[in-house]
């Protein structure tokens, strides 16, 4: 980040993990009492300990609302910003950039969107409007591709963070050194297409960040999907050959989760075969995957795929890019704190 330009950095008051593993906002008391009934008193750390899945689905909720406005508020300072320089109004500078080089829909396009669309009036009589229409959205992606390369010009950087856990990495199978700064925990379903959708970017990361991230994942398949719990017992009997993390990913491009494909996965593998149907025809791995689901119920999880990276609490299929910066957002934080450490030893 060149320090000649201008940063813009916002924070949100920090979250603190007490001893129970229980997210608190900084500005609370663990020990404060937040009820009394018949005498017992009901500190904040008991009352966070115990409710912790739904304060933490709730704080996720409140931070998604707090990053959209966030995101709002740089969107017009980088623009004021760079108004400010070429001395004109924001509304000057997004039609010099913006308005002025956006394409105007040609006769040839607009009766192309007129066929497919589903209308009895003549096309004559909507031309227009589909030519607002399409106008519309082309001006919305100039305008935000506009204000994102502002926001790189100015090394915006987003510092608030979501709801954190502390999330154990347990037995789970890790992928990349487990000492690594960056640790990322995933609940995820073999059948959930998020899940699928998101798994090439994971893999993607760890190539981007070699030996700086540790994947940990925990089976979390969802009662609406009858065959992922098989199949995460499918992707353990295969650890047990030594083989997880590479039938885990073929259970991700495949997309067939039946007895068939998952005997075809484990030949795919040349894994022992009969060692193979005999661990998962036994139920044996069954407690372990009810053991993350329990776990993952547990911290608030009910969706897939949920993320914990470094504690930080994310939902869904997020894009690269979002996950490219969080990774190093860790990582700047992580070498901040190795270099408080190295000057406090001093």
């Amino acid at each position: 980040m060149s320090l000649s330009k201008p940063l813009i950095a916002f924070t949100t008051c920090a979250l603190i993990i007490g001893a129970s593993g229980v997210c608190a906002w900084a500005s609370e008391d663990p020990s404060e009492v937040v009820a009394e009934i018949g005498g017992k008193k009901i500190t904040r750390a008991e009352f966070e300990q115990k409710e912790s899945a739904k304060l933490l689905s709730a704080r996720y909720k409140y931070y998604q609302s707090e990053r959209q406005a966030l995101d709002d508020m740089i969107d017009d300072e980088v623009l004021k910003q760079q108004a400010d320089r070429e001395h004109v109004s924001v509304d000057q500078l997004l039609e010099n950039h913006v308005r002025r080089v956006v394409a105007v829909p040609t006769d040839e396009q607009l009766r192309v969107f007129y066929e497919g669309m589903k209308t009895d009036q003549p096309y004559e009589a909507v031309k227009d409007q589909i030519r607002e229409s399409l106008l519309h959205v082309r001006t919305d992606r100039a305008e935000t591709a506009y204000i994102k390369s502002l926001r790189e010009q100015d090394s915006a950087q987003i510092l608030l963070a979501p709801p954190r856990m502390n999330v154990q990495v347990g037995d789970a199978p890790v992928r990349g050194p487990r000492n690594a700064p960056v640790t990322v925990i995933e609940f995820a379903d073999y059948q959930c297409p998020y899940c699928q959708k998101i798994n090439p970017d994971l893999k993607r990361l760890d190539q981007d960040f070699p030996g700086k991230i540790a994947f940990v994942f925990k089976d979390f398949p969802l009662p609406i999907h009858n065959h992922a719990a098989k199949a995460a017992e499918a992707s353990r009997c295969a650890r047990d050959q030594g083989k997880y993390w590479e039938y885990h990913d073929l259970l991700f491009e495949n997309k067939e989760l039946d007895k068939e494909q998952l005997d075809q996965n484990a030949r795919e593998l040349k894994l022992d075969q009969a060692r193979f149907d005999s661990c998962l025809a036994s139920g044996k791995e069954a407690a372990g995957v009810e053991k993350d689901v329990a776990e993952g119920t547990a911290l608030g999880i009910t969706q897939t795929p949920g993320f914990f990276v470094n504690g930080h609490f994310f939902l869904g299929a997020l894009p690269y890019a979002t996950l490219r910066d969080l990774i190093q957002q860790q990582l700047a934080a992580a070498d901040k704190a190795a270099g408080a450490n190295t000057r406090a030893s001093r």
